[in-house]
């Protein structure tokens, strides 16, 4: 049982799915540090000097002066300021794998074109090399009126 968890541990997709977990954490906290730390403040600033971490709408009874106060009050609040500052988080994170994921397919894309090296003879409809002029099958001419087939995978 233990070599069956050890070779399935060290599988390649395991390894790689953990790998992007990791990697994808560490992508998130960069992120989130680029809302709070460096988009929100001038946001905040062209709308009237406002931190969006500090929107909130008591729910309860009493006056609070910032969100850290009524939560330490125990008040019920709805915190919309943190729910923007997340949005936009994952808005970027989406839009940053929307990129990679479309660079990708065009990268795959330009590796699968690739010019046909057969063709197939029109008589026998035998496979035979691009540059053939007679089927090595049937033994017809082939003066250029072949069918010419993408290669295979």
């Amino acid at each position: 049982m233990w070599n069956e968890f050890k070779t399935f541990i060290m599988r390649g997709n395991v390894m790689d799915l953990a790998i992007g977990v990791i990697i994808g954490a560490a992508f998130g906290k960069i992120v989130t540090s680029l809302v709070e730390d460096v988009i929100m403040p001038p946001i905040g600033l062209l709308l009237g000097k406002v931190d969006f971490s500090n929107l909130y709408i008591n729910l309860g009874k009493g006056d609070y002066s910032s969100l850290a106060e009524a939560q330490k009050a125990g008040a019920a609040t709805l915190n919309y300021g943190l729910f923007i500052n997340t949005l936009i988080n994952f808005l970027i994170i989406a839009l940053v794998i929307f990129l990679v994921v479309k660079q990708i397919n065009r990268l795959k894309r330009k590796e699968e074109v690739k010019e046909p090296d057969t063709k197939e003879c029109k008589y026998c409809l035998s496979t035979i090399p691009l540059r053939a002029v007679k089927c090595q099958n049937c033994t017809a001419d082939l003066n250029d009126d072949a069918v010419v087939r993408q290669p295979s995978e």
